[in-house]
């Protein structure tokens, strides 16, 4: 994080609101796709942004380390992704709005980018957080392991587990094609 940010973030932790609405807007576009790659739909990722951020706000003076803000707001996503997910009990599949945003020039790149996000979105939840944080925000395995609560080893073992996954869900797709 920039040294600017880290002023933003220690204002907002003294309870500055401006500096807090700084920070929202400056990661905007990342809490957005973080709470979007969990609940797939646009609706309920809104949805997740507006509790994160609620939560986030009235929880900002728990946060002892500046530095570790997006780590810190990341965890709150993660858990108000959850939330949504356990009362949807399923998987929204992306609808052809959600498909025509993604910009991906080449139709076989369209495809491949949608069954990958696809292929992320069935995976359990565990699989799927570790995934996200390792391959979209190249969060360490350590960063991953504090974020999530769990054993370094218990991460490499959800990584390993979601790409084996993933490459299972690849090669049954492959085989529809070729079958």
């Amino acid at each position: 994080m920039e040294l600017g940010n880290d002023k933003l973030v220690k204002k907002a932790i003294k309870g500055n609101k401006k500096a807090f609405e700084q920070l929202i807007k400056l990661y905007y576009d990342r809490i957005y796709r973080t709470a979007y790659l969990y609940v797939q739909n646009e609706e309920d990722a809104l949805d997740v942004v507006q509790d994160a951020t609620y939560q986030a706000y009235i929880s900002i003076r728990s946060l002892k380390q500046p530095e570790y803000f997006m780590t810190w707001f990341t965890k709150i996503i993660i858990r108000c992704a959850g939330q949504i997910l356990k009362r949807r009990k399923n998987v929204v599949p992306l609808t052809e709005e959600t498909l025509s945003k993604l910009s991906v020039t080449d139709q076989s790149d369209h495809d491949e980018t949608m069954h990958l996000l696809n292929a992320i979105g069935e995976l359990k939840e565990n699989y799927r957080t570790a995934i996200i944080l390792f391959y979209y925000y190249d969060y360490s395995i350590k960063t991953i392991s504090e974020m999530m609560e769990i054993p370094e080893g218990t991460v490499k073992t959800y990584l390993s587990r979601g790409k084996a996954s993933l490459r299972k869900s690849y090669k049954e797709e492959g085989d529809k094609c070729h079958g």
